[in-house]
């Protein structure tokens, strides 16, 4: 009895359940997923923060940390793929190592990270623009109404097939990294800032200085929206060998990226000032580095790229946020409507059309609570997806961990045993951070580290007992 319900449990959780319609190849997932964790976004926002909060010239060695974590993870991750041929994604691959209960309370768990990370990044783009649109001169309106612009464009592109969402996000990526990459040679082959090269990144004594825990802390925020690339499974060309590369190539690509990026930004400023600069001016210091190097049109490009940059993060994770919704509503967890592709475009329309609904009411939320939009609305929700994706990682590491042990036994060591146990690990130290440090993230010190984490905790508590209380009921 015991082996047929595990197999009717596997069975559930890898049954097709979409007809969505695409042709994306690794590039145009790796496009998708590097854009949600948006490149430029993080040199000017989390780097900075990281720097000044954190362990300062050291900050660009949490990088590489998190890149080794996650590839440990994406090991056992990917070596699954091929077990789980469906969409789901993380509440896919949590039911088919750990039963439909688990994998359906992990499914909410996303969605509520995903759509919290989508609705507040509004929250930067919103000033941002409109600090862009005063600088060339043009009339200071609120925030809110740049985000409700961008809103209707990225309901409009979420609405349909994801293939042209997937060529204005190459573009728009292939811009903000190569104006970063510009600047990192450039300061390169200047030999490095006032001070030369900084050597923070192999100095154990800059590592572990200030507080490394908020570096590590923001160097996990930054990679938000990698996993994703599972969640593209049905509009992907050969997804067993797609999905696997587009994961490694995406986590490496971003982890290269962003410790070279950050390493540079250090060298440019001067080891010994950066973190006072970073302090002092966290949240125009990419600018202002980048004015000094390639002059003030470098700079403009820089305040423009960033904005559309929070753009392409936005766009990204509505894509994922409505494959969710979609496949929870193939599934008959949510109406069965949302599960229906669109029979012109293939999209996942009315999927999509609920996503922008949910993001719509919590962006007017935070407009008649007159939230501040960057160090409430954004931090808060940020804080909020953060808990959430370490622990559906943490959780998939758990799955992975089960379904190798008791039901496909034997196979690769390295791949199914000994890397996601390291993966497991690592991603249980981030979690025990992420608690920890959360009060300072989010502006709420006096509550102390069970607060915003602890809450989530219980939401997702929540959601797990919903799960098992309805596994009888519904396919995962």
């Amino acid at each position: 009895m015991a082996q047929t319900l595990a197999a009717a449990e596997a069975a559930d959780a890898t049954a097709p359940a979409s007809s969505l319609r695409g042709n994306l190849s690794v590039a145009s997932i790796v496009f998708i997923v590097v854009a949600a964790a948006s490149p430029l976004g993080v040199i000017g926002g989390p780097v900075p923060l990281g720097i000044a909060g954190g362990n300062g010239a050291g900050f660009p060695f949490s990088f590489v940390i998190a890149t080794v974590v996650l590839l440990l993870f994406s090991v056992g991750f990917t070596q699954m793929t091929r077990f789980v041929p469906n969409a789901g994604a993380f509440y896919a691959y949590i039911g088919a190592g750990l039963g439909r209960g688990l994998g359906l309370g992990a499914a909410f768990v996303a969605l509520l990270a995903y759509l919290a990370l989508e609705a507040g990044v509004f929250g930067l783009f919103g000033p941002g623009m409109s600090e862009l649109v005063k600088s060339y001169g043009g009339p200071d309106l609120p925030w809110w109404l740049w985000a409700a612009v961008c809103f209707v464009l990225v309901a409009v592109l979420g609405y349909r097939n994801i293939e042209l969402s997937g060529k204005l996000l190459a573009v728009l990526l292939i811009a903000e990294v190569a104006i970063v990459v510009v600047l990192d040679a450039v300061v390169i082959f200047s030999g490095g800032g006032p001070e030369g090269f900084s050597t923070g990144i192999v100095s154990p004594a800059e590592i572990v200085s200030g507080a490394p825990g908020i570096g590590i802390l923001f160097a996990i925020l930054s990679f938000v929206g990698f996993e994703a690339t599972a969640v593209f499974r049905d509009e992907a060309k050969d997804p067993d060998r797609t999905i696997p590369r587009a994961t490694y190539i995406s986590l490496i690509a971003i982890g290269a990226f962003y410790t070279l990026s950050s390493w540079v930004l250090i060298s440019a400023n001067g080891q010994s000032t950066i973190v006072s600069k970073a302090e002092q001016n966290a949240g125009t210091l990419l600018q202002s580095t980048t004015e000094i190097y390639l002059g003030a049109v470098g700079g403009h490009i820089v305040q423009l790229l960033f904005v559309t940059s929070l753009f392409a993060c936005i766009l990204s994770f509505h894509n994922i946020s409505s494959r969710y919704f979609f496949q929870l509503g193939a599934r008959k967890v949510l109406p069965a409507a949302l599960g229906q592709a669109h029979p012109k475009l293939g999209s996942p329309a009315k999927a999509s059309v609920l996503a922008s609904t949910v993001t719509g009411v919590l962006i007017l939320l935070a407009v008649l609570l007159k939230l501040e939009p960057i160090n409430q609305f954004y931090t808060w929700l940020g804080g909020i997806s953060s808990v959430g994706v370490v622990l559906l990682l943490a959780l998939t590491s758990v799955a992975v961990l089960a379904f190798f042990a008791t039901k496909h036994p034997g196979g690769p060591v390295w791949q199914r045993r000994i890397a996601p146990s390291l993966g497991l690990a690592g991603l249980l130290g981030f979690l025990a951070i992420i608690l920890l440090n959360l009060p300072s993230l989010v502006g709420e010190d006096g509550y102390g580290p069970s607060s915003f984490g602890v809450l989530f905790l219980l939401v997702a508590a929540l959601a797990v007992g919903v799960g098992l209380s309805r596994r009888q009921k519904v396919r995962i």
